[in-house]
C-alpha cells in the first residue's frame, strides 16, 4: 500500500500552496480531519487569516472533518462577529462589562466529512455543513446544509442533491471516511 502520508504537511511534490490543513493549522480551536487539503493562491498560512473573529475568550471551535477539500480565500466567520461593541476585550474600566454575562454564540462550526468548499465561499458562525456537501464558489452559506447537498448563491440556497435519497442514505451508513487507510486505498477506484 502507498497512499499519501496524512502527516506530511505538503503531500503534492515541489509545491507548498496546497496542504493537509492539519499538519499547518496552530489554532487549538481548529480541529481538522486527516487528508483534509487547502489550496492557497499565495500561502496556506492564509488559511487561519481566513477564520475571521475567532477570539479565545469566546470559546467556539471550527471543527471539519476528514477528506475536505477547501479552496483559496474561503472564509469562515466565527462568534465573535455576533455582538455589539465589544466593550470588554478593551480593558481598563471597561474590562468587567461581561462579568455575570455571556457572549452570545451561535455555537461551533462544523464542517462534515468528504467536503468541497468553493474559492470565496464565506461560513457564517454556528453553521453545520453535512458529510459530503458541495458549497460553490462565492457561496455565503447562513444556514445548516444537509448531507450532500450542492448549495450556491448569497445566501446559499439548494441547487440539487448530488444523489438520489436511498444513495445518501448508503454513503452515510457506509461512513468511507472512517475505514482504515488500507481500505481506503483498496477501494479508490471503485
Amino acid at each position: 500500500m502507498n497512499a499519501p502520508d496524512k502527516n506530511n504537511p505538503f503531500p503534492l511534490e515541489n509545491y507548498d500552496r496546497l496542504c493537509f490543513l492539519k499538519n499547518t493549522v496552530k489554532n487549538p480551536n481548529i480541529i481538522v480531519g486527516d487528508y483534509t487539503y487547502y489550496d492557497d493562491f499565495e500561502d496556506v498560512a492564509n488559511f487561519e487569516k481566513n477564520v475571521k473573529y475567532h477570539f479565545d475568550f469566546v470559546g467556539d471551535q471550527l471543527i471539519i472533518g476528514k477528506f475536505c477539500m477547501i479552496a483559496s480565500n474561503v472564509t469562515f466567520i466565527m462568534n465573535g462577529a455576533i455582538s455589539s461593541y465589544p466593550f470588554a476585550i478593551f480593558g481598563k474600566d471597561w474590562g468587567h462589562a461581561m462579568e455575570g454575562k455571556s457572549y452570545p454564540t451561535k455555537g461551533n462550526t462544523v464542517v462534515g466529512n468528504d467536503v468541497w468548499i468553493g474559492y470565496n465561499a464565506t461560513i457564517m458562525p454556528g453553521i453545520t455543513i453535512g458529510d459530503g456537501a458541495i458549497i460553490a464558489s462565492n457561496s455565503t452559506v447562513t444556514k445548516n446544509v444537509e448531507a450532500y447537498s450542492i448549495v450556491g448563491g448569497n445566501p446559499a440556497q439548494l441547487i440539487r442533491k448530488r444523489f438520489p435519497e436511498a444513495d445518501i442514505a448508503q454513503l452515510l451508513e457506509l461512513q468511507w471516511w472512517d475505514w482504515p487507510i488500507k481500505k481506503i486505498t483498496a477501494n479508490v477506484q471503485n
